[in-house]
């Protein structure tokens, strides 16, 4: 072989050499995008996971509110009327009281019968 033939050898070698490095880092930064490609695809999923379980909760305690609100409307709207249910009571049970002590109120017309006849 000539000098010309030796030294395209060589380039040859060479190239050859450059292009397995070349294809063995293209390799590994292949399989090192990929595996980021998992992590984020992971990382993605749990928070959809992460995401859906909020919402779940978050339909759970509007639910739960709006549960509370009901019964606080309804405390609101009906507070006269049980305000007046337990005076008549008070009054009742103190009457009772004041009976078995001795006292007699069998003349007396009381809040306590309106309010069960419905006319309070």
């Amino acid at each position: 072989g000539t000098q010309q033939e030796k030294e395209d050898q060589a380039d040859y070698e060479t190239m050859m050499r450059d292009s397995a490095e070349k294809r063995a880092a293209d390799s590994k930064a292949l399989t090192e995008k990929g595996a980021t490609k998992a992590d984020v695809e992971a990382e993605k999923q749990a928070r959809e996971e992460g995401k859906a379980a909020s919402t779940k909760e978050h339909m759970a305690t509007m639910k739960y509110i709006a549960s509370l609100h009901a019964e606080c409307d309804w405390l609101l709207q009906y507070f006269d009327v049980r305000k007046e249910a337990r005076t008549g009571e008070i009054e009742s049970i103190v009457k009772a009281k004041a009976v078995l002590s001795g006292a007699d109120y069998s003349l007396v017309q009381t809040r306590a019968h309106r309010f069960l006849r419905g006319s309070a």
